[in-house]
């Protein structure tokens, strides 16, 4: 979890528990907040000055606070923040009002989901005005070290805008003859190329300024200042100066070896482009679209099932067997228009030139087509290959290399985890039937889980930093797919929106059970930490069924903890208090999950009764980084141990913080840095 992922929001609220509502309707939309609330302006000036918020979420109804003079401490403070009105009601008169005094945004209370949906807004508006002051002062060290090497650079290189020089650096000067930089400057480069390439040179920068794809190295007779002439190589390349578009061009009076520049920029495997260079036609692709080119698409292909291949025909003939696929995928594109790469060890991708939908779609499922249905050779064996295709295409909207990769890598995974040779492009327009189709494919892979056991425990350790007696887990599960266990991450929100996560939550809490059981009469002390959900606590035949298998199971030593997050706790505050009354009278015990994110989680405690209070994991992010996070688990330590409960602290990322949470006090850890996690028990352990 990174740390730029928790929102720091400033509450100024009447009451805890108006800011708390705010906080659960937040959290219960997948966002980490880190709270801060304020009744008078003395308040304000507190949490500004501390806890440094990204965002202010204001009741204009606050006796003794007026929106335009918060706006205005705000502003003084000299950070970019964005202050959102919650409000009771909406009027004309009210929202003008707000918008004039400086509100970013006006939120509705009683609508969570216009709340979630302008915070939202907000924030990624921030991070997005914080992004691009990091990149301005990126492009400013940037620019400063590119004067630098321009001019240390033994290549004659100027930088042309319209047909003129706008700058050189001194090897130019050198190259041409020339004493002083103003000799040059304005000077058309025609000037500077014979006659008898100037026609060429001149239609080159025609084309380039109407877009057209970077010519190769042209090779010509430069003309100095003196009248005297020498053979050059010269490469172009699109550049900006002082904010005007401008070519890059290059004289190279050493001609370069074409074959061997060529030869470097290919995979010695397969003979395509390199992954070095084939990010660079992908950046160039990018720039295109960003330019106001559309139709192109970048493609990522992988072979299926490619360990089993590879361990089938031998890591000697691997090799071969790309190269042999990569010739397939090569016929299959137009060799003048598109490029294929490497971007991976079995991975290639594909840059297609502009083409309609439908012509993109035909092109991938002929390609699909083709691999399957052809005969591979591997050494003395003979074989045939499934591949799955996922891609995007470009356009001005995501016109970003990392999220053109990513968009492309996230429908090859989506794509293989459905069994793969399939392809899956990714398509805005066409986003709403495909979620359609995903939808109903993830939910009949979930409802056959169910049916037919195909779901798996796994479980990660906790370990005491205390000592403690016998053995702790907590229980996770997973699901059987086509490609191997699938994460809940991919099937949970299915699950939810289909009213089956009470199943899968009794399916996890009678294996776990029966598991206990097991360990117990291998003579084993076990404590399991079992994940419920809120729909799970509706159910009120889950008590009465849980106690039941407890009971059958007659535990002796081992024990079973429910947990549940400190925001679901909250939203659902009384049949919580019912359900674990019941359940730790049977014998279980309780646990909170992300306990300390809100404004007084102590205070919880006075209604729901906890054994153990898991510590929000935004406080793991970069521990020892952040001597105030330090402090914080420390208190919540402090306060758990006074009032008799134990904590937990989960996604440890490294040694120091372990050091740091044993000296806070905390009583067990847990995270990948210490144990991932791995399947409970051997199939002859789980239920018939």
């Amino acid at each position: 979890m990174k740390h730029d992922n928790v929102i720091r929001i400033l509450f100024i609220e009447n009451s805890v528990e108006d800011a708390e509502l705010l906080i659960n309707v937040l959290r219960n939309g997948g966002i980490a907040v880190r709270p801060a609330r304020a009744t008078t302006p003395d308040d304000i000036q507190a949490a500004l000055d501390e806890s440094i918020p990204d965002l202010v979420l204001m009741n204009p109804g606050v006796p003794g606070i007026d929106t335009t003079t918060t706006m205005r401490q705000l502003d003084a403070s000299g950070r970019d923040l964005a202050m959102i009105a919650v409000v009771d009601s909406l009027d004309d008169d009210t929202i003008a009002d707000l918008f004039a005094a400086g509100a970013r945004g006006v939120a509705l209370r009683k609508r969570s989901d216009q709340v979630l949906a302008v915070v939202q807004r907000e924030f990624e508006a921030l991070s997005t005005r914080r992004q691009v002051r990091r990149l301005e002062t990126a492009l400013r060290e940037t620019e400063r070290r590119c004067d630098a090497l321009l001019d240390s650079s033994r290549d004659a290189i100027a930088y042309v805008h319209e047909g003129m020089h706008v700058r050189v650096n001194q090897a130019y000067l050198e190259a041409f003859g020339f004493a002083e930089f103003d000799d040059i400057i304005g000077l058309p480069i025609l000037d500077l190329v014979a006659g008898t390439h100037a026609d060429d040179f001149k239609n080159t920068l025609r084309g380039l300024s109407k877009g057209d794809r970077i010519p190769p190295p042209m090779e010509l007779l430069a003309r100095r200042d003196d009248g005297g002439t020498f053979k050059a190589s010269v490469e172009f390349a699109h550049a900006t100066f002082e904010g005007e578009a401008c070519l890059q061009i290059v004289f190279r009076q050493q001609m370069v070896d074409a074959a061997l520049v060529a030869q470097l920029q290919r995979d010695p495997v397969t003979g395509l482009y390199n992954r070095s260079r084939t990010l660079e036609c992908i950046d160039e692709a990018v720039a295109a679209a960003a330019a106001g080119r559309a139709g192109q698409a970048v493609l990522l292909v992988e072979p299926d099932n490619w360990k089993e291949i590879v361990a089938s025909a031998g890591i000697g003939n691997a090799d071969h067997l790309l190269a042999a696929l990569a010739a397939k995928v090569t016929e299959s594109i137009d060799p003048d228009e598109d490029v294929a790469g490497v971007l991976g060890d079995h991975t290639l991708g594909l840059i297609l030139s502009p083409r309609g939908d439908l012509e993109h779609a035909a092109l991938t499922e002929r390609l699909r087509t083709t691999i399957a249905e052809t005969i591979f050779d591997a050494g003395s064996r003979s074989l045939t290959v499934t591949i799955t295709i996922g891609g995007t295409l470009i356009a001005e909207k995501n016109a970003n290399t990392e999220a053109v990769l990513d968009q492309a890598s996230a429908c090859l995974r989506a794509a293989q985890n459905q069994g793969g040779n399939r392809v899956e492009l990714h398509d805005p327009s066409a986003r709403e039937k495909a979620d359609a189709e995903r939808e109903q494919y993830w939910l009949d892979l979930v409802r056959e889980a169910l049916a037919q056991d195909g779901l798996r425990l796994y479980h990660q350790q906790i370990i005491s930093l205390q000592d403690a007696a016998g053995e702790f887990y907590e229980i996770l599960v997973r699901m059987r797919g086509p490609k191997g266990d699938v994460l809940p991450s991919y099937f949970f929100p299915v699950a939810e929106r289909n009213g089956l996560l009470p199943a899968i939550d009794r399916w996890v809490l009678g294996h776990a059970i029966d598991a206990l059981a097991h360990r117990e009469n291998d003579g084993l002390t076990t404590t399991y930490f079992v994940k419920m959900t809120l729909q799970s606590l509706e159910d009120p035949e889950l008590l009465p069924w849980l106690v039941r298998r407890l009971e059958s199971a007659k535990l002796r030593r081992s024990r079973l903890v429910i947990e549940m997050p400190e925001s679901k706790v909250l939203t659902s505050l009384r049949p919580t208090q019912e359900f674990v009354a019941g359940w730790r009278k049977a014998g279980g015990g309780f646990a909170i999950e992300q306990f300390g994110s809100g404004l007084n989680s102590f205070q919880m405690l006075n209604h729901v009764e906890a054994d153990f209070l898991k510590i929000d994991r935004s406080f793991m992010t970069d521990l020892p980084q952040h001597p105030e996070n330090q402090k914080r688990i420390a208190e919540i330590c402090k306060e758990g141990h006074a009032s008799g409960k134990q904590t937990v602290a989960e996604w440890v990322e490294d040694a120091v913080s372990t050091s740091l949470l044993f000296a806070a006090g905390v009583d067990f850890i847990q995270g990948n840095f210490l144990q991932e996690p791995a399947k409970v028990l051997a199939e002859e352990y789980m239920p018939v």
